[in-house]
Formats: structure tokens, C-alpha cells, sequence
């Protein structure tokens, strides 16, 4: 990491002097492998060279009088401790309910031998325009200081990268900011609301974003800077004003390469915790294939058994109802459609993540069966029957680390029909910075902390159950692992086995009356709470309501494009 390493709390008049709560992982982060670019503390884009600044000086604060207590606050930061010429594109901000954790991007010109341009990539702004002040102009409020919000007006042809925040009403510096030219920038948008509040004297809203690239996944070019967007109303995505920026590095040298691959894995690769009670744990695929799962065809009922690695499966296509992949139909049925935890590993899918500057790690688990869904009504818990078992059952959760440093940043946790991003300093580890992912009950959907998870309306307690728990049933993806795929590393580095192209289903579909399942259940109940349970589960994902297997992993949304966050 470039610059200095501390984390300064500057006191600003009127403010607090306590401590922000901070968070580092558990254990140092390693010596990687030699490579090209990876954790080197600095990424080219192409005429733009970019660090992370982590050290960072508080400006202003909203509801910053009750830092620890109730009220819900926001801190806004002024980067600070840049290596020898950098510049700021733009101030951070944060919750003061998280530990002070987070980024914004610094940015240097380097040379371009082929650019034939005569503009430079950075220049100062031209102008500032305040766009919301907490006090009606005034320097001081009843709580100390006042929050001034600018926005830097780019030069014709550049664009602007973030706000600048200030206690005090006069204009920042020109050089406080570089604006960016036009050409090595990408659309950004609004992602999560961080606050809204009102000046003093005004009904005017303010309200504080979040912000992300538009092109994400893995061929997306965007880069996220790591700035906020602030404005007095809902802004569409044309609107904004501010841009991030945009990788021109075609081979994407800050991608980790095989061997800094393994490394991580070992470094960080979570431990999967089954329930106790699971009966239906996972399986190598090729364990699955070796004991007796068979290959159907449309109009051929006989079914084929399958090579170790899948190499007689039909390749490619898409899924169009042709094959499907089913139990034995012998009596080794019931013990595959348990699993084998001993031969279980993780199938690992290493790809780019906020144009090259993260990379994804992930994780995928297979299941032999999926087991039948739990009703929750409040203190009571009802089996659904067969509403929600399936052959085959894909599930998987995604890693992503910074290319600057090689830190974990945060964990996706993937939950059926969606799934969250749970950030490292909310992770539960269980050893150095090995993290831990629970694997609900039955569903196998990957939760950070053990508990009850309800799919449907928590504050009801009406949907579905999902049960998250410790025990003896465990895989640790550090050494239970095979890297299947990682297209940017080119063709043959890694191998991907035969059944990844297989792009059917990974079980029969059987359809269902799920209805009388759900009525049987209804008419259990008080008729004061019919009416809610119905409507709750009216708004379940359809796959309750038949057996279908799944899609492989190739065949899913995330292969390709970014987690849903």
C-alpha cells in the first residue's frame, strides 16, 4: 500500500475527539507470488496510473454530536498522505455505524507513447458550485461547523470524478481535485442511499449515494473511484454529473496470475459449515457421475451414464428442454442423492471485477439433492411436502479482493433467487483470515453468521426457513478446491472440465400441484393470519412451486456479470 498508514482524526472545532472504530483482517496479508501487476499498491488504466488512499482526515459530519449513539450518521473525508504526485479525484464518505474502512482512488498522468492527444488526462476544475450547505450558508451550527457540498466544474472535454466537502463557506482550491478527460472516463450510477438530511433552515433534502460503474461484470471496463454523489432530489443516471473512470489496459495486468491464484485461495478460502441436521450434503461432481447419476434425452428413456468429467455431455447450446441429468435409477439412489462430503470440493471461477481492479473468486459448491422447503408462521414451522426438492443443486458464493494489495474486501453470499455483499469487517473467521459461510438446511443457501433466515417478509416472520448452523459437516475451500475456469488468464492455462460446457439441466422436471401443499397449510392456521401467509408466499420464487434441477454454473447470470448488489 502507497502512503502513509495511519488513519488521522483531525479535530475540527465544535467536533468530537473520539477515535472513528477502525478494522484490519484478522492476520497480515502475505508476501504473494512474483507476477505482473497484482498487489503492487498501484494499477495503470492506460494513460492514468491509480492507488487507493486509505488515510483519511474528517471534514464534516451529519449527526456527528452522537457518534456512538442512536442516530444514524454519515462522516465525510478528505484523503489524505498521497505518494509523491498523485492527486485527490474526489472526498469519501461512510455510516459512522461501520468501522472507518473504505477507499477513494488517486490518479497520476504516465507516459503514452500513443497518444497522439494534446490534452492532458488531469487538469484542475474551472469553477466549484455549492450544491447543499447544512446551515443556510453559515459557517457554524448549533452542533459545531457547517457542512458545505461542491462539486467541481470540469474544463470543457474533462469530466468531473467526485465532491469536494468543506466546514467553512469559502470555494475549495482549485488544485484540491483533478477533473479527468473525457475519454478515460465510464458512466457511473447511483447505487445505495447513505443519508438523507435537511439544512437547518431549509425542507430541502440532501440526499448521499453510494456510487458504481454502469459496465460491470467481467468484461466491464468501469472502474469505481470510491467517491459519493449528493443531490437535492432523485437523479437519473444522465443526470449525475460525476463519471468514474476506465480501464484501456487490454491484458489487464493487475489480474493475479496461476500460481498468486493458489495463494489467495489458501490464504483466504472460507470453511462451508453444513446444518447437523443436513441429510443432504454435497458431493464431488465426479463422485456424483461415478456412482450412477445418468444422462436423458428427449424421447429416450433408457439414460446414459457419464464420463468422470462429463466428457460425453453434450457441449454448449443453451438449455432448450433436450437433456436433462437424473439420480440412478438402481438402488444406489437413495445414498447419492445424500452426497458424499468426504469427496466434496469447491469449483473455483477466478474473473475481473470493476474493470480489473478487484477480482472475483468464485466458489461454486455442488449437491447431489435438494431437500423440501420449511413454512415459517411466526414461533410455528411447517414442511411443504415437495415443494422445493430438486436433483442437482448449484450454489455458490464469491470472494472479491483488491488487485492493489490483494485484500479481501468483502464476501458474496448467494441465497437462491438473490444473495448479499457482506463486507470483511462483518465477516465471521475462524482462522487468520480464513472466513466462515453457512450453508443453510436443506436449500444450501450461503449465510455469514449461524441463525434463521427467513426468505418471504422477516418482519412478519412469514417465508421461508432458512436454518444456518455449526457442525461436523465442513469443507475447507483452502485445500478442498479446483480452479475450473479463468478466462483472462488465456486459452490452456486452466483446464476446464468437460461437464462446466454442459449447459442443460442438472435434474428432471416434475411438475406439481405446490398449491394444495400451500392451502393444506393455510387452513392450519388462525384466520387472522391467512391472508398474510398467502400473500407472502404468493411472492415466493416460482421454483417452489415445481422440481426442477438446475442450470450449471456457466449457465448463470453471475458467470458473466456482475453479482446482484
Amino acid at each position: 500500500m502507497l502512503g502513509c498508514k495511519w488513519l488521522p482524526w483531525t479535530r475540527v472545532a465544535g467536533f468530537l475527539d473520539q477515535q472513528p472504530q477502525t478494522f484490519s483482517l484478522p492476520a497480515p496479508i502475505p508476501q504473494w507470488p512474483q507476477g505482473t501487476g497484482f498487489g503492487t499498491g498501484t494499477i495503470r488504466l492506460g494513460e492514468l496510473e491509480v492507488c487507493e488512499i486509505v488515510n483519511f482526515e474528517l471534514i464534516w459530519g451529519s449527526n456527528l454530536s452522537s457518534y456512538g449513539g442512536g442516530r444514524q450518521g454519515v462522516s465525510f473525508y478528505k484523503p489524505t498522505c498521497l505518494p509523491q504526485g498523485f492527486f485527490n479525484l474526489g472526498y469519501y464518505a461512510q455510516p459512522d455505524s461501520k468501522p472507518l474502512r473504505g477507499f477513494v482512488l488517486a490518479a497520476r498522468e504516465v507516459s503514452n507513447p500513443n497518444n497522439v492527444k494534446c490534452l492532458p488526462a488531469l487538469r484542475n476544475p474551472e469553477e466549484y458550485t455549492l450544491v447543499w450547505c447544512s446551515n443556510d450558508g453559515n459557517e457554524y451550527d448549533f452542533d459545531g461547523p457547517s457542512g458545505f457540498f461542491w462539486l467541481p466544474q470540469p474544463p470543457e472535454g474533462y469530466k468531473s470524478l467526485g465532491f469536494v466537502v468543506t466546514n467553512k463557506p469559502a470555494k475549495p482550491e482549485l488544485s484540491e481535485v483533478k477533473c479527468v478527460r473525457n475519454d478515460l472516463t465510464d458512466l457511473c450510477e447511483t447505487h445505495r442511499v447513505m443519508l438523507k438530511t435537511y439544512s437547518k433552515f431549509s425542507q430541502t433534502p440532501i440526499l448521499v449515494w453510494t456510487m458504481r460503474p454502469c459496465h460491470r461484470g467481467m468484461h466491464g471496463r468501469g472502474v469505481s473511484v470510491g467517491t459519493f454523489f449528493c443531490s437535492e432530489y432523485l437523479s437519473s443516471r444522465e443526470e449525475l454529473g460525476i463519471v468514474c473512470l476506465k480501464n484501456y489496459d487490454p491484458n489487464l495486468h493487475s489480474m493475479p496470475n496461476l500460481d498468486q491464484i493458489h495463494s489467495l485461495i489458501k490464504h483466504y478460502g472460507p470453511t462451508v459449515f453444513f446444518h447437523p441436521d443436513e441429510v443432504y450434503l454435497p458431493s464431488s461432481v465426479s463422485w456424483f457421475f461415478e456412482n450412477g447419476a445418468l444422462l436423458f434425452k428427449k424421447g429416450d428413456a433408457r439414460g446414459e451414464t457419464i464420463e468422470p468429467e462429463g466428457s460425453n455431455l453434450p457441449a454448449g447450446g443453451t438449455n432448450d428442454g433436450e437433456y436433462w441429468i437424473d439420480l440412478p435409477n438402481d438402488s444406489r439412489r437413495g445414498r447419492v442423492k445424500h452426497g458424499d462430503i468426504g469427496s466434496a470440493k469447491l469449483y473455483v471461477h477466478v474473473k475481473p471485477a470493476l474493470g480489473g481492479t478487484s477480482t472475483d473468486i468464485a466458489m461454486w459448491v455442488f449437491c447431489p439433492f435438494n431437500g423440501a422447503a420449511t413454512l415459517k408462521v411466526g414461533v410455528l414451522s411447517f414442511g411443504m411436502g415437495k415443494v422445493g426438492q430438486h436433483v442437482g443443486d448449484w450454489e455458490h458464493f464469491t470472494l472479491r479482493l483488491s488487485n492493489f494489495t490483494g485484500e479481501l474486501q468483502s464476501i458474496y453470499f448467494s441465497q437462491h433467487s438473490g444473495g448479499k455483499w457482506v463486507n470483511a469487517h462483518d465477516l465471521e473467521f475462524i482462522e487468520g483470515n480464513k472466513a466462515v459461510v453457512y450453508s443453510s438446511k436443506h436449500g444450501h443457501a450461503s449465510y455469514p453468521h449461524r441463525g434463521i433466515y427467513i426468505q418471504g417478509s422477516s418482519a412478519l416472520g412469514i417465508g421461508i426457513r432458512n436454518d444456518a448452523a455449526c457442525s461436523n459437516y465442513r469443507v475447507d475451500s483452502s485445500v478442498r478446491y479446483e480452479v475450473v475456469a479463468a478466462e483472462y488468464l488465456g486459452d490452456g492455462v486452466v483446464k476446464e472440465p468437460g461437464w462446466l460446457q454442459y449447459m442443460r439441466e442438472w435434474g428432471p422436471t416434475i411438475v406439481y400441484d405446490s398449491r394444495n401443499e400451500v392451502n393444506r397449510i393455510v387452513r392450519r392456521l388462525p384466520a387472522s393470519l391467512r391472508c398474510s401467509v398467502q400473500n407472502v408466499v404468493n411472492m415466493l420464487p416460482v421454483e417452489l412451486g415445481g422440481e426442477a434441477g438446475p442450470t450449471g454454473p456457466k449457465e448463470k447470470n453471475n458467470w458473466v456479470g456482475d453479482e446482484r448488489w
